[in-house]
């Protein structure tokens, strides 16, 4: 995988203590986890990645920590999205907030494994036959120029063909056991004690398969950036991890963020672009894509939060207007 087996090792080694960290001591009893505590747990993990990426810079080099970073950035910024899906995912199954934290947990594992085939299968890939790139940069591309003109659309979660699957072929429960995702329950009164899923092993399901689709755009564009197995999966793994800390902060003002998927869009195709470029002028620094990268991600932030708070004020001064006439 172009990195020495003690390299992945100790990779493993940090994410492995952070979970055992994480469920271990943090989050060992359920508790609803508040804006606060999710922020300093998020601050926590960005802290161990940007500190892993001076590593890297360290052990393999400048322009290695930049791709890293890069990575890094458009990982966590591409799954943004994902967060607000998650929580439609949560009020579909009115999920406890106090067990919300272990969906999500047991989630990052699902995740490790999941993006680890992927990325492995695309690395074999882009091995093999390099013009795979460039079906990568045309699907970046194609993806972009939708999303920015894609209407806003929720996903029809009760009609979704998996979760149909899964009740017409599991023993499910009509209500939530604490955190477990299976219980034994009487079959019929006086019946023998069988196994049946609860709600909560739905929505873990539901969520390890919406990170699955959006893997879909992410694992292509960490690959347009680099093709080292080592910094896609790293950057990829850190941040999902520090995603899913800043869930429970984000998922309260998600609604605040409406602009920033233009943004996205866009780094999308800078991202696909950046591949034909390569191929037609040459190598392009890697400073100007973190650049670009970083640019357009912020922008979309500042553009959000500005025009989400003038439309605030503008829907509270158009509701006292009224009042004021019915007053009248």
């Amino acid at each position: 995988m172009g990195k020495p087996l003690w390299v992945w090792l100790a990779f493993i080694g940090i994410v492995t203590t952070l979970l055992a960290f994480d469920l271990g001591v943090l989050n060992r009893r359920d508790h609803e986890i508040g804006i606060a505590e999710s922020l300093k747990l998020s601050a926590f993990y960005i802290t161990v990645a940007l500190l892993f990426g001076g590593w890297i810079w360290w052990s393999m080099g400048q322009e290695s920590a930049i791709l890293y970073y890069t990575g890094f950035f458009i990982e966590k910024s591409l799954s943004l999205d994902n967060v607000f899906v998650i929580s439609l995912i949560f009020g579909f199954f009115a999920v406890p907030r106090a067990v919300q934290h272990r969906v999500l947990f047991w989630g990052i594992l699902g995740v490790i494994l999941l993006r680890g085939l992927m990325i492995g299968a695309g690395a074999a890939l882009v091995s093999e036959f390099h013009w795979v790139l460039y079906i990568f940069g045309g699907f970046l591309l194609l993806t972009g120029v939708k999303m920015l003109f894609a209407s806003d659309s929720e996903p029809d979660i009760a009609h979704n063909p998996v979760l149909g699957f899964l009740k017409r072929h599991l023993r499910v429960t009509d209500r939530f056991h604490g955190h477990h995702f299976f219980v034994k329950l009487p079959e019929g009164p006086g019946g023998a004690l069988r196994w049946a899923a609860t709600p909560l092993l739905l929505a873990l399901i539901m969520v390890e398969l919406a990170d699955l689709v959006f893997a879909v755009d992410s694992v292509p564009a960490i690959f347009a950036i680099t093709t080292d197995p080592y910094l896609v999966y790293t950057s990829n793994i850190f941040a999902v991890l520090g995603l899913r800390a800043l869930y429970f902060a984000l998922a309260a003002m998600v609604h605040r963020f409406r602009y920033l998927k233009y943004a996205l869009a866009l780094v999308l195709v800078f991202i696909g672009s950046k591949i034909f470029y390569t191929q037609f002028f040459g190598k392009m620094d890697p400073l100007i894509s973190l650049g670009v990268t970083l640019g357009l991600i912020a922008g979309g932030v500042v553009v959000s939060l500005v025009k989400t708070r003038q439309e605030e004020r503008a829907a509270l001064d158009s509701g006292q207007r009224d009042a004021g006439m019915k007053t009248g």
